[in-house]
Formats: structure tokens, C-alpha cells, sequence
């Protein structure tokens, strides 16, 4: 059965690192004592080590223990092994190309849908989706492709922001380049706001936190849906 939580962000105003979380991986970890991290996207230009630690700290707090996907000499083999699996945030295209350079994607959507749990914050949440193309970071580096994981049958758009009425800001906002998007593609996009997430259980799909989602679906107006709502038409 899929087990899955695809989250906006790993860190809300005000609170630590998964501090908004944790009761919710109580419950979706409750199965794995340690949890395989993969800290390829590397934020902030920290070392896979450093990124670990901070992770670590995070789930000591409901007693579960992490080890990094780089501290492994064959990562295919301890992704097949897996109690659970957290893929961080940071640069989604530093990320991507990592994951294909090592090449663990197949891996990892072979064990996710196997039944290991899997978290995702930021850009581990973009490559959830069909592909990468609605992340909001810069091309730093060029990976080898732009499809992703596809555990979900859109793509994603995590720390959406909503434009700031009287804002002199000149720049396009998150709606602006989803559209773009919509004009090359047609997969649906959700608009992931700071402390939601999408919650998969099995065949079951929802939106949870506090907050409302926004969704683009190619030729028709960008809406809104409720926390809690059952995400089943867009499959």
C-alpha cells in the first residue's frame, strides 16, 4: 500500500525544522525505526553531512533514527532496503540530477509504490509529480531529463504564493508562470501553500493542513479547493 506525504515545506514561520509535522510522521513512519535520507538537493550549499544532522535532530524528537543515502557505496541496493524514505529540499534541479546521475529514480518509485514510506518537502515534493517543470528554482545545473517520479498524475508547486494586492512588485507571480506552463503542457498543477501537504493512502489522495490548495487544470480558470478535500478527480 502507498504511503505517502508530499509537503510544502519543511520548515513553517515560527516553528523548527519538521516541527509542524511530527505528530503526522508519528503516525506515517510508525512502521520504520530508521529513515533513509536523501540529501542530494544540498540547500544553501551545506555538505550531504551537515544536511543529515539537521535532519537527524529533527526525528530524534519522535524517536526515529536517519542515515544518508551518500553514506552508502551501492544507494540502488539501500534504497531496495529501506525502513522509509525522506528526500529534503533545496534545488530541484540540483536534486533531479543527482538522482539520475546515480541513477536511484526507478528505485525509488519501485519502492514507494511497493509500500515504503515516503516524505517529501519541497523539492522533494516537485519531483513527486509527472515532471519538474513547475519548481520554482533556478537552473543551476542541467539534468538529464525533467520527468520525475510521477507517484502523483500532475505536477506540483510547492511554496505557492498568492499575488500581494498593491504589491509594486513587476515580476510574474506563481499564477502568471503556471499558466505559461499550461501553454507547452496539460497536466494538472497544484498550488502547495506553506504547511499543507498531500496525504496518499493507497488510492486514496487529500490535501491536508490548515490551508487551501489552489489548482490549474489546462483550459479552464485556476480554483480553489478546502483542506481535506478528496483529490480523486485529477487522477
Amino acid at each position: 500500500m502507498k504511503s505517502i506525504l508530499i509537503a510544502s515545506t519543511s520548515t513553517v514561520h515560527g516553528s523548527g525544522y519538521l516541527e509542524y509535522l511530527l505528530d503526522e510522521l508519528k503516525l506515517h513512519f510508525k512502521s520504520a525505526q530508521e529513515i533513509l535520507f536523501i540529501p542530494y538537493a544540498r540547500p544553501g550549499g551545506i555538505s550531504h553531512d551537515e544536511y543529515t544532522k539537521t535532519v537527524s535532530k529533527a526525528f530524534e524528537k519522535i524517536e526515529k533514527t536517519v542515515k544518508g543515502l551518500h553514506e552508502y557505496e551501492n544507494p540502488k541496493k539501500a534504497i531496495q532496503n529501506a525502513q522509509a524514505i525522506f528526500v529534503g529540499g533545496g534545488n530541484t534541479f540540483v536534486l533531479v540530477n543527482q538522482l539520475y546521475k546515480n541513477d536511484v529514480l526507478t528505485a525509488i518509485k519501485s519502492a514507494v509504490t511497493s509500500g515504503t514510506p515516503y516524505l517529501g518537502t519541497s523539492a522533494g515534493s516537485n519531483i513527486c509529480g509527472l515532471t519538474m517543470n513547475t519548481t520554482n528554482d533556478m537552473p543551476i545545473v542541467y539534468p538529464p531529463s525533467f520527468k520525475t517520479l510521477g507517484l502523483v498524475p500532475f505536477n506540483i508547486n510547492p511554496h505557492y504564493l498568492d499575488p500581494i494586492p498593491g504589491s509594486t512588485h513587476m515580476g510574474e507571480t506563481r499564477e502568471t508562470r503556471i499558466k505559461e506552463f499550461h501553454a507547452y503542457n496539460t497536466q494538472p498543477v497544484i498550488g502547495l501553500r506553506e504547511g499543507s501537504w498531500l496525504e496518499v493512502k493507497d488510492d486514496s489522495l487529500k490535501l491536508k493542513g490548515t490551508l487551501d490548495a489552489r489548482i490549474f487544470e489546462f483550459g479552464k480558470a485556476p480554483y480553489e479547493i478546502e483542506t481535506n478535500t478528496d483529490l480523486e478527480f485529477l487522477k
